[in-house]
């Protein structure tokens, strides 16, 4: 995908991979450096694919045990407020009344339940065996100098320390959410997440490359720059299929969709090694954002930059109305600052309504009509100044 930033490449390649419920991964290509220099290694976008793909599959499992992990917990929480009464003994007199103290108990049972569900018990404190979660040095230090390496101690060792509780006193609402995530990863079979999630990845896996012009330069033989052509004959293998090892098993990437992205506003992409360029048949270029696309993104997505502000500024009481000419000229100013300045798309909209709005927003707790209706006059008060001085809007806008 060639195109300037802002054009929305990463937003069409997000889009597609919900639509497709797959596993989606964005990663800049400038982060990754050649296997021998300091950096990330290739492999690890296939390895940072795969934890995505368990966290989204073990949401579904979550979804489906939900409602069996909240009665779960209930339960338990309701053995916390009401310990069982102890049996008595065969010998004990008066036997006859057990029945009536079942009853009895059941019923302040179903009393308790029903307080807890209106959350009339949500303050009450009690008592409950929590696991203690024991972090030995140098399961830190590994934690923060392996991270790269994608070594997890806990894998590598998993029983060596034991998982100890300890009784803790805590409200019954904090109780309750605790006792839900242990009825939840009781319930939820992991073996089986990870094997759907390997699969899922291999088989619908989308992996989002992004600033490929960034490592398309051609070697000069020295400086920073050594790596880029070794980058690019690393990331080989990975587009074209191969195995790659992580904590899960081993994942082949013979299916998994790469989509490369760049602007190529100083490289292009013939620029790129012949073999990279082969491994990435379908090109697409997206044309920079016309003034009715600025019109459209401000007004049509659910959370649009104008419903945004709007909200922000209800916070303060302050109501916001904005006619269609404000919006022409709100638009019509982006274009014209993305065609003078620099072009960075959709995201020029962001600091145009910053600007527009700066005084509103500094005033609005003070102002006593909340009422503010933003016309085409006020836009060029706040912004022809601005856009005419190309030095002041090329930091400001």
């Amino acid at each position: 995908m060639i195109g300037p930033t802002g054009v929305g490449k990463t937003e069409i390649a997000r889009r597609l991979a919900k639509l497709a419920n797959s596993p989606f991964l964005k990663v800049e290509a400038s982060k990754f450096t050649e296997v021998g220099y300091v950096g990330r290694d290739v492999e690890s976008m296939v390895r940072d694919l795969a934890e995505i793909a368990i966290d989204m599959v073990r949401e579904e499992k979550l979804e489906e045990v939900q409602e069996k992990a909240d009665l779960n917990a209930e339960e338990r929480l309701l053995d916390l407020l009401l310990p069982a009464a102890p049996a008595p003994a065969a010998s004990t007199p008066g036997l006859a009344l057990v029945g009536e103290d079942g009853d009895s108990t059941a019923r302040t049972r179903e009393k308790l339940r029903h307080q807890l569900r209106e959350g009339k018990l949500d303050e009450r404190m009690v008592e409950l065996e929590v696991r203690e979660r024991s972090m030995p040095a140098f399961e830190i230090i590994s934690n923060q100098g392996v991270e790269e390496m994608d070594i997890n101690m806990k894998d590598m060792l998993p029983n060596l320390f034991g998982q100890r509780t300890k009784k803790r006193k805590m409200k019954v609402s904090e109780a309750f959410e605790y006792l839900i995530q242990e009825e939840e990863s009781r319930l939820i079979d992991m073996d089986q997440v990870t094997r759907v999630a390997v699969d899922r990845v291999e088989q619908s896996g989308i992996i989002f490359l992004d600033e490929i012009d960034k490592i398309a330069g051609r070697e000069s033989g020295h400086g920073p720059d050594v790596s880029r052509e070794g980058v690019q004959r690393d990331i080989l293998p990975i587009v074209e299929g191969t195995t790659v090892n992580t904590r899960y098993g081993m994942v082949r990437t013979d299916h998994i969709l790469f989509i490369a992205a760049g602007a190529f506003h100083v490289s292009k992409p013939s620029d790129l090694i012949p073999e990279l360029q082969g491994r990435f048949p379908i090109r697409v270029e997206l044309k920079s954002l016309t003034m009715t696309d600025f019109i459209a993104i401000l007004t049509e997505p659910k959370s649009s930059l104008v419903k945004q502000y709007t909200a922000l500024l209800e916070t303060e009481g302050l109501r916001l109305e904005f006619t269609r000419e404000a919006l022409d000229e709100i638009a019509g100013f982006a274009f014209q600052v993305n065609d003078a300045t620099e072009n960075i798309g959709a995201r020029r909209l962001h600091t145009i309504m910053e600007r527009v709005l700066d005084e509103i927003s500094f005033d609005a707790p003070d102002l006593v009509d909340k009422t503010v209706k933003i016309d085409a006059v006020y836009v060029r008060k706040m912004l022809s100044d601005i856009v005419k001085d190309q030095d002041l809007s090329r930091y400001i806008l």
